[in-house]
Order: C-alpha cells, then structure tokens, then sequence
C-alpha cells in the first residue's frame, strides 16, 4: 500500500470510528480517497454500501445503534453535515426513559431541510429549529435532551399522558432532568396546561 493510499485509509477509519463505522461517500473523497472508487472499495470487500452515499467499513463491529447512525448521516445537508436529530418517541427510547417502543425514527430537521431523495418510510420527520442546548451529541448521530423530548410529546398528544409522566418522573428520579430545568420550561405558556400541571408537580 502506498504512503498516500495509507494516509486516506486512515484518515477515513478516524472518521469511521466517531461513527460506528459508518462514514459517507464524501467524508471519504475528504479523506483522499478518489471521487468514484465506492464500487472498487465495494467490490475488494473493505465497504459496504448500506444506503444510497453511506457505507460501513467492512471489518468494522457492528453496533446496536447502527440504524440510528446511518439515517443521521441520510439526513446530511449539501455540506454533509447531518441536520436531523432523533426525538419525540425515538428519543425517549433512547433515554430508555418509558416503556414506549416505536415502530419508526422519529427524528426533527430544520424548517428549511431540503432532500431530493425520497424520505425511507422508517423515519417519521418532525420539523423545528432546535436550540443547542436541547440537543446532545451521541456516537454518530443526535438526539433531543430528556426533557426536550418530553416536551415535545406533550405538546404533540402523539404519545398516552401516562407514559409522558413516567417518562418525567423517571428523568427526575435518575437526575437527567433537574428541577431548574423544570422550572424554566414551566414558564413556557405555549405548553399544554395539563403538562403545565405536571411539571408543577414535579418542582420541589
């Protein structure tokens, strides 16, 4: 292997690795790898094409959270840059914050998202313009915080009033949810009164 065939492999393993393995046909021509060598890299068996521009690092372990990692990287913007972070129902299972478990991503994007491509009919978009702060960073993909998504669930109705209110006293219980937190998004007047109720509640 050349020096320069060396230093794209492992500039694109760095890549990789943040991802679970997972990387674009983008990240990888920055990487120095040639525009329009996917399918040599296919066919030697080092890629594996998993969606239409994403590939697996062959030799890669495969994760558990794989699926979450791939339609955050479907959910790239012109840059390559994802714009979609998991949420609602998706988000509160990954918390592990209820018993909900849904059948589809439900995942928020930008009023502005824009793709060509059709949207894969395991994904459900939610749109809205998050604050940074309502976001955390996981391996490879986004997801709202606990309280956020709570939030959202509420305002929503999409999910049963008993389980939003597992969801929150859980998130209480095991500290990913604080009361300061509670007590600034109570003054939200745009919430429910119902969940208004509860977060009262819910604020020592």
């Amino acid at each position: 292997m050349s020096v320069g065939a060396k230093t794209a492999a492992d500039a694109l393993f760095a890549v990789a690795e943040g991802q679970q393995g997972y990387f674009t046909s983008k990240q990888a021509t920055n990487a120095g790898y040639q525009l329009g060598s996917q399918a040599h890299h296919v066919k030697s068996g080092n890629w594996t094409r998993v969606e239409r521009g994403i590939y697996r690092l062959t030799r890669f372990p495969q994760s558990p959270e794989e699926q979450l990692v791939i339609y955050a990287l479907w959910s790239r913007n012109r840059e390559g840059r994802p714009e979609g972070v998991y949420s609602h129902q998706t988000a509160l299972s990954i918390h592990e914050l209820s018993d909900v478990n849904p059948a589809k991503l439900h995942m928020t994007v930008p009023v502005a998202f824009r793709r060509t491509a059709k949207t894969p009919n395991v994904l459900v978009l939610h749109r809205s313009n998050l604050n940074p702060k309502d976001i955390e960073l996981r391996q490879g993909f986004a997801v709202t915080r606990p309280l956020r998504t709570i939030a959202d669930l509420a305002v929503a109705e999409s999910t049963a009033r008993d389980l939003v209110q597992q969801a929150l006293m859980e998130g209480r219980r095991s500290g990913v949810i604080t009361a300061r937190e509670i007590s600034m998004l109570g003054r939200n007047p745009q919430l429910p009164l119902w969940f208004q109720e509860l977060l009262a509640a819910n604020t020592p």
